[in-house]
């Protein structure tokens, strides 16, 4: 026996692309020197932790001389400023009993005056300890890359204890999140320059065992992402305890605050906008932080040990498996709005989970990609069952257009509850009929009676469906519609009656149109009208079935459709109706008639037209 066919299953499909689609952009962000949307935006998620972190308290051991627009307006100097004056910096910070001085300025080249070299030189060699800064350029030459390593001049080195790159990395929205942690010039490996200053702060041996994954520092791995430390940042600029370079030099700050420096780290470096040494980081996207303060942040990040470290790539692809399989359990919900409750829980659950990751053990987990698969896991399947769902109710909607109202079809497919449309409600009933059309019929053959009967019931319920009514049903010539529901008018009265007359002027529309065509177009229209409460709802067979009205106030408006032919009068109503149009309509008794199924009389009113309208646009009686 032949197995039958699996049918698709296109949620699990969306599903799977959805988890294969986002497998490869993680892939993708594994390559070097590319960098993938979900990525940049993992950059911003990394911002908006710290900022949630917000701002810590800075290592006391710290401190910046900022050469700033105060002391270039105060002193005059233009840049680069003598290096005498430096020294006579640094000779402060001696005097103030610093422990590592770190001078972030380029002593590539001499100084116009030789003798400013030499008081720098001794200033430095005064120092408990002093470091700067080299640089390791890599340029492109005929398809080679050639490096280049700038180092201070050998008299400055003689009295350094040490020098380091000082290369950031910054991002590709321009943001410094990271230093380059090491670089390697003719086989010979050079660190950071905050490394250096932090051995010696800590007296500690250099980094060593270097690789893109980690340093040995301290007795502790630091941990790299691919060459570069993630700096954990204290705060925005101006975190750290900052003295402008003139009042430094002009012995103001140890006046002021005699401990300013001592047994600290003591970092001289330019501040100014001008000289552009300024960069935006996490904190300070807007306020860009000087690159003199980004590696006090470093240098304070491995003095004690506060490493930022990633998820091993092996951890996010983890992390979307979990998400695609709880985005599969979510989607199964059949409730839109616990879908999405769901949905939100999850998603907020785990990047409280992020944060507190974070916050609590500076590791950082992958936010965007689990994010991104849990929420297309769910948006996907419940977008394809929503369309499904919409395709099925066009197939229904399709079905029952054909013997209902647009708007019981449109309260139908809301409702999703056929027994909900089951009631008592106060409707007006409109029951219509041509005047001698069975006479009319035998006279005529088959095809003209199909001819002239199917544009007539056509014209007549769109004008029904104009005003909110709902066709019940057709039984030959005759019309029976209601007004009130499915969709509940309050002046469901008023409706009828405006119908009423519309169609009288449908009905003189189609008699000129049958005049051209020259088919019998002497033709006459009787409607009754009347309001009052009846059982509306949906009855018959599986295989078919009509939304109806069932009781007296029905009949009633049948009997006021009989008796037009006796008053020989278009419209004829109730005076149920009647008091419900009174204001809107201009009547005329007709009479108190007792109709079949009534012990009492009932009052009857003629239709005259709406209130004001002009003679020609009245109602007149047939023997007129």
């Amino acid at each position: 026996m032949k197995k039958e066919k699996e049918p698709f299953n296109l949620r699990l499909a969306l599903l799977l692309g959805t988890v294969i689609l986002v497998f490869l952009t993680q892939i993708a962000a594994l390559i070097p020197n590319v960098t993938t949307p979900l990525e940049r935006i993992e950059y911003s998620i990394r911002d908006t932790l710290m900022l949630l972190r917000g701002p810590q308290q800075p290592s006391d051991d710290i401190a910046i001389i900022a050469i700033d627009d105060f002391s270039f307006n105060w002193t005059g100097y233009q840049w680069p400023w003598p290096r005498s004056y430096l020294a006579e910096i640094v000779d402060e910070v001696n005097q103030g009993g610093g422990k590592v001085v770190g001078l972030d300025i380029f002593l590539f080249e001499p100084d116009k005056e030789p003798e400013n070299d030499q008081a720098l030189t001794a200033a430095l060699d005064g120092a408990s300890s002093a470091v700067t800064v080299m640089q390791i350029f890599n340029s492109p030459v005929d398809g080679f890359t050639v490096s280049t390593l700038s180092q201070p001049l050998p008299a400055y080195k003689e009295v350094l204890d040490a020098t380091g790159i000082t290369a950031f990395s910054r991002d590709e929205d321009a943001i410094v999140r990271s230093v380059q942690a090491f670089d390697t010039y003719n086989d010979v490996t050079y660190f950071h320059w905050a490394f250096e200053i932090a051995r010696l702060y800590l007296g500690v041996e250099p980094p060593s065992k270097s690789n893109s994954r980690g340093i040995q520092f301290n007795g502790q791995t630091v941990p790299l992402s691919g060459r570069e430390i993630l700096i954990n940042y204290a705060g925005p600029a101006q975190t750290y305890p900052t003295y402008s370079a003139s009042n430094v030099h002009d012995g103001i700050t140890l006046e002021e605050n005699p401990e300013a420096f001592r047994g600290k780290i003591v970092l001289i470096g330019v501040t100014t906008v001008t000289l552009q040494d300024i960069y935006p980081t996490p904190f300070s996207a807007q306020v860009p932080t000087p690159g003199v303060e980004i590696v006090a942040n470093a240098i304070d990040t491995l003095i004690n040990g506060k490493y930022l470290r990633e998820a091993a790539p092996w951890v996010g692809f983890v992390a979307v498996i979990l998400a695609a399989l709880l985005a599969a359990l979510i989607s199964r919900s059949k409730q839109p709005s616990l879908t999405i409750a769901l949905l939100l829980a999850a998603m907020i659950g785990y990047y409280a989970v992020v944060v507190f990751s974070f916050i609590r053990f500076h590791y950082i987990l992958p936010t965007i990609a689990p994010q991104v698969m849990l929420f297309l896991g769910v948006v996907l399947p419940t977008l394809e069952q929503a369309v499904s769902q919409e395709l099925e109710k066009r197939r229904v909607r399709n079905l029952f257009s054909r013997f209902i109202s647009p708007e019981m079809v449109d309260q139908m497919m809301s409702t999703q509850d056929l027994n909900s449309l089951n009631k008592r409600s106060d409707v007006s009933i409109l029951f219509s009929d041509i005047r001698g059309f069975t006479t009319l019929s035998e006279k005529l053959s088959p095809e003209d009676v199909v001819a002239l009967l199917n544009p007539y019931l056509e014209a007549m319920s769109k004008v029904i469906y104009k005003h909110g009514g709902t066709v019940d049903k057709y039984e030959g010539d005759a019309i029976m519609a209601f007004f009130g529901e499915p969709v509940p008018f309050k002046d469901h009265a008023v409706r009828s009656l405006r119908a009423s007359l519309d169609m009288r002027i449908a009905l003189d529309e189609l008699r000129k149109q049958w005049e051209m065509e020259g088919r019998p177009n002497q033709i006459e229209m009787g409607i009754g009208i009347n309001s009052g409460e009846v059982f509306v709802g949906l009855l018959g067979s599986a295989q078919r079935i009509n939304y109806t009205v069932i009781g007296d106030n029905a009949n009633l408006a049948s009997r006021l459709q009989d008796l037009t032919k006796t008053y020989a009068w278009p419209i004829l109503i109730s005076e149920s109706t009647y008091q419900q149009v009174k204001d809107e309509f201009d009547t005329e008794f007709a009479d108190a008639v007792t109709v079949k199924g009534k012990t009492k009389p009932v009052n009857v009113y003629k239709v005259i037209g709406r209130k004001g309208a002009p003679k020609s646009e009245q109602l007149q009686s047939w023997q007129k």
